[in-house]
C-alpha cells in the first residue's frame, strides 16, 4: 500500500512539473506572439516605458505560477487531508465571515479575475466627495447630550460630506434640530425620523435592557430610512471615533455579494453562557457580535425581506427566552446564527468595547490601532480597564472640544449653502470693516450654537393657565446663584447659560453633584456656546424666553433672589389684573444689599425695617437711580393695591408679562441699554406698567463683570453704544410711527 501511495505521489509531482513548464513557455512565447494587449495594463499608454513594464508583468506572472506550485506541493506533503479546526469561539467566524482585510477585490476573486490582474493603482475605497450616511437612535435629554460628543469625534476626523439620520423622540428632536440648525456645519445634512411611529414595530418584544424600547429601534431601519438609501453606518450614542469614518464606510466595498451586515465580534463572554450559574443568553455564533457599530447594506436587506426575517427569528426565540437582555443585539445574533453567510466580520478595533471583563485589550497594541471606542458599560467612564485613563482623556477631549472649530469647509467638495447661510453671508458682506462699530455689528450677526434642555427637564402645565416661568441668563461666574434661586422660586425656570464647551461640562458636573439642582426637574437649562468678543446678553435672554413653556414669564436677572412665596403671589396677581385679556407688565420692585451674607426678609414689613436700618437699599440708587426711580418706592412703602406708573427714559424694571411679549433687541451686547430697550418697546406696544405692592426681589453682591469694565474704560465702546441707541430709535420710529418720537425726545433731554 505504501509503495502504491509513493508511486502516485511521484506521478502527481511529475505531472505538475510538466504543467508548470508548459505554462511558462506559453507565457513567454504565446502571449508575446499575440501582441502586447494581453500583457500591458489598459491604463498605460503605448510609450517606450511600456516595454520595461511588459517585462516586469511577465516576471510577476511567472512568480505567481511558481508560488501556486509551491502551495500545491505543500498540500500534497501533508499527511492529513484537512487542517485542525480552530477553537470553538472563533471557528464559525473564520469559516463564513470575511474579515475587513479581504473582499471581492482580494481573497474572493475568481481565477479569471486573478489572471487579468494588472498593476494599475487601485481606486481609493471612498471617493473624495462621496456622501457618507450615518444613523443613530437617540431619545431623551441624556442621549442627546451623548450624541453631540459622538458627532464631534466624527466631524474632527472626517474628510467627506456627511448625512446624519436620527431616529428620535420628541425631546431629542427638539434638542438636536435646534443644535444642528445653529451649528451650521458645512457639508453636513441632518434628517429626523419620528420614533413614535416605529414603536408599534418593536413594542411587542419584552426587553430587560436599560435602553428600553429605543434599544430595539435599529431593527426597523430598513423601514424608517428612505427607500432609496442603499447603505448606512449605524452607531450607538456612546461611541467615540479616533479615525476618519470614511475608512469604515470603505469596508462596504469588501462585502461579498451575499453579505448584508458588518459587525465586530462581541468582546465579552456574554454569549458563551459562562458568566454565572444557569446563565442562558440568546443564541449566537461563538462569542456573538456587538451592535454598537453596524454596517447595514439596506438595499440587500430589503431584497432579502429583512423585516419579516428578524420578526420570525424574534418570535421563535421569545418562546423560550421570554425577553431580550441586550435589546436588538440579541435578535441580530439569533438571526446571524441562522444565516451566517450574511455577515461580514469587522476587525475588533472598529468597536473596542469598554465594558467590564472584556477582551478589548487584544484589539490594539498601539494608539494608532484604535478606530472606534465604545463605552458600552452602564458605568460608562467608570468602567474597569487597564488603559481606561487614556480612553477617558480621549473622550473628554471631544466632550470639551470647541464645536465652533468644526465649522470648517471641505476643500474640493462644494456644498449647497442653506438659505440661512446665504442670507448671513450677504449680511456680513454688507458690513463696513472701516466702521468704528464694526465689531458690535458683526457680533449681532454671529450665529451661536444652542443646546436646549442640557439636563433632564420635566414640566406638567397648570390647569388654570396662570403658570409663570422665571426667565434669566447667566455665565460661569454666576453659577453659585442657582441653588439659592431654586430655594426661593418653586415654579418652572428657564435659564440660558453662556458658556464654552468645557465650561458646559463643568456646569454638568456641578449640577449633578448638587442635591438641590438634582431634585428640580422643572428647570430648563439651555447652553448658548461662546463665540466672539462680546457677551451677547440679549440673544442669551431670548433663548431662555423662547423656551419658557408657561403662559406668563417673569423676566429677571440671575443676581436677584425673589422673595419667598413670590411665585404664588404672582399667579394670583395675573388673575386679579386680568392679564389674559389686557396688555400689562407687572413690576416687581428691586432692592439690593452690599452684604454677601444676608438674613433674607420674610415679609414686606421686615424688608422696610431693613431698608430703614441701611441693611438694604433701593436698587442702584447710588449708581443709576434713573433705572428704577419710576417705580416710586415712596408710594410702594404704603401701597396695598397695584398702581400704574409712567414710562421714563432709561427705566429698566423687572417685569411679569405674557410669553408673547416682544423679544430683546440683540444689537445690544455686553453692558448698556439691553433691558432699557426692551422696556421701551413694551411701552411702545402700549403695555401698562403696574407696580405690585407686596412683591420684592433683592440683588446679591458680586464682582463687576468684564463688560462693565470695558464700558467704563473705553470711550469707543461708549460711543458705539450711543450709535446703537440712535439706530434703535430710528427703527422704532419706522415700526411704531409718530408715537415713538417721544422716546427720541426723552433721550435727547437726558
Amino acid at each position: 500500500m505504501n509503495l502504491l501511495c509513493r508511486g502516485r505521489l511521484k506521478l502527481l509531482v511529475a505531472s505538475l512539473t510538466a504543467v508548470v513548464l508548459l505554462t511558462w513557455l506559453y507565457l513567454l512565447a504565446g502571449n508575446l506572439e499575440n501582441g502586447r494587449s494581453l500583457l500591458l495594463a489598459p491604463c498605460l499608454a503605448d510609450t517606450p516605458a511600456a516595454q520595461v513594464l511588459e517585462r516586469s508583468v511577465l516576471e510577476s506572472r511567472v512568480r505567481e505560477v511558481e508560488e501556486e506550485n509551491r502551495q500545491i506541493r505543500l498540500q500534497l506533503s501533508q499527511s492529513q487531508g484537512t487542517a485542525a479546526q480552530p477553537p470553538d469561539g472563533n471557528y464559525a467566524n473564520q469559516q463564513w465571515g470575511a474579515s475587513a482585510d479581504t473582499g471581492p477585490e482580494d481573497g474572493d476573486n475568481t481565477a479569471e479575475e486573478k489572471n487579468n490582474h494588472t498593476e494599475c493603482p487601485r481606486s481609493p475605497p471612498v471617493q473624495k466627495c462621496e456622501l457618507i450616511h450615518v444613523a443613530c437612535v437617540c431619545a431623551g435629554h441624556n442621549a442627546s447630550r451623548d450624541v453631540v460628543t459622538l458627532v464631534k469625534s466624527v466631524l474632527f476626523h472626517r474628510r467627506n460630506p456627511l448625512h446624519f439620520h436620527f431616529i428620535t423622540d420628541t425631546v431629542a428632536h427638539r434638542i438636536l434640530s435646534s443644535l444642528f440648525q445653529s451649528w451650521m456645519v458645512p457639508s453636513v445634512q441632518v434628517s429626523f425620523y419620528d420614533a413614535d411611529e416605529l414603536k408599534s414595530e418593536v413594542s411587542w418584544i419584552p426587553n430587560k435592557h436599560y435602553s428600553g424600547i429605543y434599544g430595539l429601534m435599529k431593527l426597523t431601519l430598513t423601514k424608517a430610512l428612505p427607500s432609496d438609501l442603499t447603505k448606512v453606518i449605524v452607531l450607538d450614542t456612546d461611541i467615540t471615533f479616533a479615525t476618519d469614518i470614511a475608512e469604515l464606510w470603505g469596508i462596504f466595498r469588501k462585502f461579498t455579494d451575499k453579505q448584508v451586515i458588518g459587525l465586530v465580534e462581541n468582546q465579552s463572554d456574554w454569549y458563551l453562557g459562562n458568566l454565572w450559574k444557569n446563565h442562558k443568553p440568546w443564541p449566537a455564533l461563538g462569542r456573538g457580535f456587538n451592535t454598537g457599530v453596524i454596517l447595514l447594506y439596506l438595499e440587500r436587506l430589503r431584497r432579502l425581506g429583512w423585516e419579516q426575517m428578524w420578526r420570525l427569528t424574534a418570535e421563535k426565540e421569545l418562546m423560550s427566552m421570554l425577553s431580550t437582555s441586550l435589546a436588538d443585539q440579541d435578535i441580530f445574533n439569533a438571526f446571524i446564527k441562522q444565516n451566517p453567510v450574511l455577515v461580514h466580520q469587522l476587525p475588533c478595533f472598529w468597536n473596542v468595547q469598554l465594558s467590564d471583563h472584556t477582551r478589548s485589550e487584544q484589539c490594539y497594541t498601539e494608539v494608532s490601532d484604535l478606530k472606534v471606542i465604545h463605552w458600552n458599560s452602564p458605568k460608562k467612564l467608570r468602567v474597569k480597564n487597564k488603559h481606561v485613563e487614556f480612553f477617558r482623556n480621549l473622550y473628554l477631549t471631544f466632550l470639551e472640544y470647541d464645536g465652533n472649530l468644526l465649522r470648517r469647509e471641505l476643500f474640493g467638495c462644494p456644498s449647497q449653502a442653506s438659505p440661512e447661510s446665504v442670507k448671513l453671508q450677504a449680511a456680513l458682506e454688507d458690513l463696513d470693516e472701516d466702521d468704528q462699530c464694526y465689531d458690535f455689528r458683526r457680533e449681532r450677526l454671529t450665529v451661536h450654537r444652542v443646546h436646549l434642555y442640557f439636563l433632564q427637564y420635566e414640566y406638567t402645565p397648570a390647569e388654570d393657565d396662570t403658570d409663570i416661568t422665571l426667565v434669566a441668563q447667566l455665565s460661569m461666574d454666576r453659577l453659585q446663584m442657582l441653588e439659592a434661586i431654586c430655594k426661593h422660586w418653586e415654579g418652572p425656570i428657564s435659564l440660558a447659560l453662556y458658556m464654552s464647551d468645557a465650561e458646559a461640562q463643568q456646569f454638568l458636573r456641578y449640577a449633578q453633584a448638587s442635591e438641590v439642582l438634582k431634585n428640580r426637574k422643572n428647570v430648563g437649562y439651555h447652553i448658548v456656546y461662546k463665540e466672539g468678543q462680546f457677551y451677547p446678553v440679549n440673544l442669551v435672554r431670548n433663548v431662555a424666553l423662547r423656551n419658557a413653556n408657561t403662559p406668563y414669564v417673569f423676566l429677571t436677572d440671575v443676581d436677584f433672589l425673589p422673595m419667598y412665596g413670590l411665585y404664588e403671589y404672582l399667579r394670583r396677581s395675573v388673575v386679579q389684573l386680568d392679564m389674559a385679556h389686557t396688555k400689562k407688565a407687572l413690576v416687581v420692585p428691586a432692592f439690593e444689599t452690599l452684604r454677601y451674607r444676608l438674613s433674607f426678609p420674610k415679609s414686606k414689613a421686615e424688608l422696610l425695617s431693613m431698608l430703614d436700618m441701611g441693611t438694604l437699599y433701593t436698587f442702584r440708587y447710588h449708581v443709576w437711580p434713573k433705572g428704577h426711580a419710576p417705580t416710586d418706592y415712596a408710594k410702594w412703602r404704603t401701597a396695598t393695591t397695584p398702581y400704574r406708573v409712567e414710562w421714563e427714559a432709561d427705566f429698566e424694571p423687572y417685569v411679569v408679562v405674557r410669553r408673547d411679549c416682544p423679544e430683546y433687541d440683540q444689537r445690544f451686547v455686553g453692558f448698556g441699554w439691553n433691558k432699557v430697550s426692551h422696556v421701551l418697546e413694551l411701552d411702545a406696544q402700549e403695555y401698562d406698567l403696574m407696580v405690585l405692592p407686596n412683591a420684592f426681589m433683592i440683588h446679591m453682591p458680586h464682582a463687576p463683570s468684564f463688560d462693565i469694565s470695558k464700558f467704563r474704560s473705553s470711550s469707543s465702546y461708549r460711543n458705539c453704544l450711543n450709535t446703537l441707541k440712535d439706530e434703535f430709535h430710528q427703527d422704532l420710529s419706522r415700526k411704531y410711527g409718530s408715537a415713538a418720537l417721544k422716546y427720541l425726545t426723552a433721550q435727547r433731554n437726558i
